[in-house]
C-alpha cells in the first residue's frame, strides 16, 4: 500500500493537469467574453438594437409646381397604404389569405406583388394596396396582433390641381418598374429601388432631379411581431444607426398662365388637337394644351387596369403630347414664309400681281385653288388675305426648294426648338439633298409648288408654328421657347432663374416685314378675309388660317366636296396661328384641330378665346379701347351697307318705273 506522501506524489501531476485544463478553459472563456463584450461589444450591441428596431425610409416630398402668377398647379397630399414587411411574416399563407379578405384583393395578385419585390431587402416594406379606405385601415389596425408584418403607412401622393388641364406639359410620376431599374441605376448619383416614384413624362420627368429631393431614414422600435412600439431618438445610439430627415425637392415656377391654360382646355374639350401660346418678347410658353388628355393624379395614386386600358386603347391616343410630339402639314399657315422667300429673293415685290384662277397648270399636272372660282389679280397682302393658292403656285414655279428651305429654317422649322420637355419632334423642311439621301430621287419642281402652300413633305409641330409666328410678330426675333421660369428652394428663394435666349435675329427688308404684317392683319380684320368672322372684338389680332390635308384629293369632285360630309378620318385638319395686339405684339398662339375641316371654322375660334383672355387680363384698357373703336367701325360698315342697299333698291324701283312708262 502507498503512503500519503507517495499518493500525493502520484496525484500531484494529475491535479496540475486538471488545474491547467480548467485554467485554460477559463482563459478561453474569458478571451471569448472579452472578444464579444469588449472588442466586438459595440458591434453586437448595435445588432441587438437593430433586432428591436426597424429601419424605415422617409420619402422626401417632391417639390411643388406653380404657375407664372404663383398659383399652385401640382401639390402633395398624404395617402394611406397597406404594406407588408417580409422580415416579420410568421405564417405567410395565413397572413396573405386574411389580407386578401380585408383588402378585397386576389391572393394570387398579392403573391405576385411580393414576388416582384423579392430582390430587395426583407426589412423594406412592400406596398400591397394604395389609397386605403377608412374601413380597410380600421380592419388592419384592429387585427394588428394577428397580422404580423402587415401595417398601414402614410405616403405622399402627387395631386394635380387642374386634373387633365396641361397634363402633357406637367407630366406624371409613377413607381419605377423592374425593367427601368437597370437604366436608372445610380442616375444623378441616386440609388433607385423598387417602390421609388420617379417622373415618367413631361416636366416631372425632365426636372426629376430637382423635384425629387432626398429620402430620409427613421428607426422604429418594434416587437417580435414587427408591430410598432415607438419612434426612437437615435442621438445616443451607435454610429450607423441614426435618423436622417428627408430633404424636400425644389419647387418650380413655370411660365404657364393658369387662366390661359383653363380657357384653352375648355375651348379644345371634346376635340383632338393642341394649342401653344408664347410671349413673343421672351419665348415664355404661356399655354400648352393637348387633347384628349389624362388625369396625372391617378398615376401617383395607383393606376387601375381599367383606367390604363381606357388610355392605351383610345384611338385618339391621349398619352401623346400633340403640341410637341406630333407634326403635321401646316397648310396655308406656311404661306407667309413662302412670301418672305419670294420677296427677299426678288421673285416678287410688294406690288407684284398674279391672277387667282381656279387652277394653274404646271407641266402635265393641274394645281387647283381651294376655291372653285378664283379672284381677280391680287398683290401679296391680298393673296394672304384670301389665301390664294394660285398666287403661291405661280411664285413657287420660279423658286428653288433650297431657297424656300433656307428661309423656313431661319424661323425654326425643320429642327427642335429645345424646349425643356422630352421627346420633341423636329418636323421637316425638305431639300434636294434630303430627297436624294432619303428617297434616292431627284427633286421635281412640281413638288416645290405643293411645299409652298404647306403641303407635301413640309411638317411642323404646333410649338414650331407658334414660335415662328412670334418671330414674325417681333420682325425677326426668334427666341428659344421655355416653360420653367425659376427653380426655388423651400423658403421661396430662387436657386436658378431662366432668362430669354435669342436663337436667331432674322434680317429682312422693312418692306418685306410690312407686307407680311399687313397681309396677316387683313386676314382677320378686313371683310372677306378668311378669319374675318373669327377675329374677336378688341383683340386686334393678325393671323393666318390653314387647312392641313389628311388625304390628297384625286379629282375636282373630291377637292370641292363638303368636308363635314366626309368620313371623320378623311376630314382635313384645321390650323390657325395669330399674334396680338397688332400694333405692339405680345402673344402668339397656334392651334391645330384634327379633322376640324378648316382653320377658320375650327381652330381660329380656339385661338380667339385665348387671345381674348390675354387681352382682358394683361391689357384691359387697350382691350376696352379696341372694342369701342371696332364697334364704331362695324357700325360704320353697317350704315354704309344700308346706304348701298337703299341706293340699289331705289335704282331698281326707278328702273321698274321707267320700264312701265316705256311699255305704256
Amino acid at each position: 500500500m502507498f503512503g500519503d506522501e507517495e499518493l500525493i506524489k502520484i496525484h500531484k501531476p494529475r491535479g496540475l493537469q486538471v488545474a491547467n485544463i480548467i485554467t485554460f478553459c477559463f482563459v478561453i472563456v474569458f478571451i471569448r467574453l472579452w472578444y464579444l463584450q469588449i472588442y466586438k461589444g459595440e458591434l453586437y450591441q448595435k445588432f441587438s438594437i437593430q433586432n428591436r428596431l426597424r429601419q424605415e425610409i422617409v420619402r422626401a416630398p417632391r417639390g411643388m409646381v406653380y404657375s407664372r402668377n404663383k398659383q399652385l398647379l401640382v401639390d402633395n397630399i398624404p395617402r394611406l397604404d397597406a404594406v407588408l414587411t417580409r422580415q416579420f411574416l410568421l405564417d405567410k399563407k395565413k397572413t396573405i389569405k386574411r389580407l386578401s379578405e380585408i383588402l378585397g384583393m386576389d391572393e394570387v395578385l398579392i403573391r405576385k406583388i411580393i414576388k416582384k419585390n423579392s430582390s430587395q431587402a426583407k426589412y423594406r416594406p412592400i406596398i400591397i394596396k394604395k389609397n386605403l379606405s377608412l374601413a380597410e385601415v380600421a380592419n388592419i389596425e384592429t387585427e394588428n396582433s394577428s397580422l404580423p408584418g402587415i401595417s398601414v403607412e402614410t405616403f405622399i401622393s402627387r395631386e394635380y390641381v387642374d386634373k387633365d388641364v396641361g397634363a402633357h406639359a406637367l407630366g406624371y410620376i409613377s413607381e419605377i418598374s423592374q425593367d427601368q431599374l437597370p437604366k436608372f441605376k445610380n442616375r444623378d448619383n441616386v440609388e433607385y429601388a423598387l417602390g421609388d416614384f420617379i417622373g415618367q413624362f413631361g416636366l416631372e420627368e425632365i426636372m426629376d432631379k430637382n423635384l425629387r429631393g432626398s429620402n430620409g431614414l427613421e428607426f422604429v422600435e418594434v416587437d417580435a411581431l414587427g408591430r410598432k412600439k415607438k419612434y426612437i431618438n437615435t442621438d445616443n445610439l451607435f454610429k450607423g444607426i441614426k435618423n436622417e430627415p428627408p430633404k424636400p425637392g425644389d419647387n418650380l415656377r413655370l411660365t404657364l398662365d393658369r387662366d390661359l391654360q383653363n380657357v384653352a382646355y375648355e375651348a379644345l374639350k371634346g376635340k383632338s388637337g393642341s394649342l401653344v401660346a408664347i410671349d413673343v418678347r421672351t419665348g415664355e410658353v404661356l399655354a400648352m394644351i393637348s387633347t384628349p388628355a389624362f388625369d396625372p393624379s391617378k398615376f401617383s395614386r395607383g393606376l387601375t387596369s381599367e383606367y390604363w386600358s381606357s388610355l392605351i386603347n383610345n384611338p385618339e391616343k391621349p398619352m401623346g403630347d400633340r403640341s410637341i410630339q406630333n407634326h403635321f402639314s401646316p397648310g396655308s399657315t406656311f404661306k407667309p414664309f413662302t412670301a418672305i422667300a419670294a420677296l427677299e429673293t426678288g421673285i416678287i415685290d410688294v406690288n407684284s400681281q398674279r391672277r387667282c384662277h381656279g387652277s394653274f397648270k404646271f407641266g402635265r399636272r393641274v394645281y387647283r385653288s381651294w376655291k372653285r372660282y378664283g379672284t381677280k389679280k391680287v398683290e401679296i397682302t391680298e393673296a394672304l388675305k384670301h389665301s390664294c393658292n394660285i398666287y403661291f403656285y405661280k411664285v413657287a414655279a420660279e423658286m428653288d426648294i433650297d431657297v424656300l428651305a433656307k428661309y423656313a429654317t431661319m424661323f425654326g422649322f425643320g429642327k427642335k426648338t429645345g424646349i425643356q420637355l422630352p421627346r420633341e419632334v423636329s418636323g421637316l423642311i425638305p431639300t434636294k439633298e434630303w430627297k436624294r439621301k432619303t428617297r434616292g430621287e431627284i427633286w421635281q419642281q412640281g413638288e416645290t409648288l405643293s411645299c409652298a402652300i404647306g403641303q407635301s413633305y413640309i411638317l411642323s409641330s404646333t410649338l414650331q408654328l407658334a414660335n415662328a409666328y412670334a418671330a414674325i410678330a417681333t420682325k425677326g426675333k426668334l427666341f428659344k421657347p421655355y416653360i420653367v421660369k425659376e427653380i426655388l428652394d423651400n423658403q421661396g428663394k430662387a436657386i436658378k432663374t431662366f432668362e430669354p435666349e435669342l436663337l436667331n435675329e432674322i434680317d429682312l427688308k422693312d418692306s418685306t416685314w410690312n407686307a407680311i404684317h399687313q397681309g396677316l392683319y387683313k386676314v382677320v380684320n378686313e371683310p372677306r378675309g378668311t378669319a374675318w368672322w373669327r377675329r374677336g372684338l378688341g383683340n386686334q389680332m393678325a393671323g393666318k388660317t390653314g387647312t392641313s390635308q389628311v388625304v390628297k384629293a384625286q379629282n375636282e369632285e373630291q377637292l370641292y366636296a363638303k368636308c363635314s360630309e366626309k368620313e371623320y378620318k378623311f376630314r382635313h385638319h384645321g390650323v390657325f396661328v395669330g399674334f396680338a395686339p397688332f400694333d405692339n405684339p405680345q402673344i402668339a398662339v397656334a392651334a391645330l384641330i384634327e379633322h376640324g375641316c378648316g382653320g377658320s371654322s375650327a381652330a381660329a375660334p380656339v385661338v380667339e378665346k385665348v387671345v381674348n383672355k390675354y387681352m382682358k387680363k394683361y391689357l384691359p384698357k387697350k382691350y376696352e379701347k379696341n372694342v369701342a373703336k371696332e364697334k364704331a367701325q362695324l357700325s360704320g360698315l353697317a350704315r354704309k351697307r344700308a346706304r348701298e342697299q337703299k341706293k340699289a333698291k331705289a335704282e331698281a324701283e326707278a328702273l321698274a318705273v321707267e320700264t312701265e312708262s316705256t311699255e305704256d
